[in-house]
């Protein structure tokens, strides 16, 4: 009699597991994970109470961690200082040499010489004769500005598609 009311039990559960199987397992993935979430809660929520009550027992503890921050804060600012320094070096050397070109400019335009900036340092390196250099010519000019995809230029035939639809005249 026992052993038929356990077949019987086990036949059943089986039956409830191939039936509801899925249902089920996803069922325990879901409350399991609902169940981590709760607990990370409440173990934040208890470490925010603990911690609090040790901050409010020691102040020396706080004012370490101000003093921290505050020097970090003063490091921080002193190597910005010193950057804008170094910085604003270099934008008065930039200043002097353009000032400095400027003057150099101005000489050479008084004693008659060339007031543009040279962009050849050695002159002696070209050839001596002096000579007109052929202008390069360009490519798109000997095509005409032929674009086949808007149908501009390159060409006489001109030809466009026929009407839609139906031919006219029947």
């Amino acid at each position: 009699m026992r052993e038929e009311g356990v077949a019987v039990g086990v036949t059943q559960v089986l039956n409830i597991l191939s039936e509801y199987g899925w249902y089920i397992l996803f069922s325990c993935i879901a409350v399991y994970y609902m169940l981590q979430r709760i607990n990370g809660v409440l173990q934040s929520r208890s470490h925010k109470r603990t911690q609090a009550p040790e901050a409010q027992l020691e102040p020396s503890l706080i004012m370490r961690r101000q003093e921290a921050m505050d020097a970090a804060r003063h490091r921080m600012q002193q190597e910005l200082d010193a950057q804008a320094a170094k910085y604003r070096e270099k934008q008065k050397e930039i200043e002097e040499e353009k000032r400095r070109e400027k003057i150099e400019a101005w000489e050479n335009m008084q004693g008659g010489k060339s007031f543009r900036k040279r962009t050849n340092l050695h002159p002696e390196s070209e050839s001596g004769t002096l000579s007109a250099a052929k202008p390069k010519s360009d490519k798109k000019s000997l095509r005409g500005g032929f674009n086949p995809l808007t149908g501009d230029g390159g060409g006489s035939c001109s030809w466009r598609p026929g009407r839609r639809g139906p031919s006219s005249g029947a």
